[in-house]
């Protein structure tokens, strides 16, 4: 990794390959994307162009985030672990400037997809508490 090179869709199709391998294997969120996802190569693809369109503006995914989400038993917790498996693996596979990028962009679709599932706290709508470090 170079740390001086533009953020490429090779680098995200190396992120969300690293962290599909971690979440699947995870205790708490392996269990709920392993039960939703029938073909985790073509998923990572489109991982990989969502990630693609949402960073590096290539409007390669067409799809439904929320409408992807709502018929799995997704509970809050969920977000914070999805998001310190994200971050941890940002940190290894990205320059730092880049795991920056992503941890935030990652920080607001997660509270995008909370306040849309209806799972927010009660004290309203803050973002997921998780702060960005990109520290190696």
């Amino acid at each position: 990794m170079s740390e001086n090179h533009e953020l490429t869709e090779q680098d995200l199709a190396t992120l969300v390959d690293r962290f599909y391998e971690r979440v699947r294997a995870d205790p708490e969120l392996g269990p709920v994307f392993n039960a939703a996802i029938d073909d985790w190569p073509e998923h990572k693809r489109m991982l990989t162009a969502f990630w693609s369109s949402v960073t590096l503006g290539t409007k390669r995914y067409r799809g439904n985030p929320m409408a992807a989400h709502r018929p799995h038993p997704i509970r809050a917790e969920h977000f914070d672990q999805w998001l310190a498996l994200w971050q941890s693996t940002a940190n290894e596979v990205l320059a730092p400037e880049h795991a920056a990028k992503v941890l935030e962009t990652a920080q607001r679709i997660g509270y995008s997809l909370r306040y849309g599932l209806g799972l927010l706290d009660k004290e309203g709508a803050r973002p997921l508490g998780l702060p960005i470090a990109t520290a190696r």
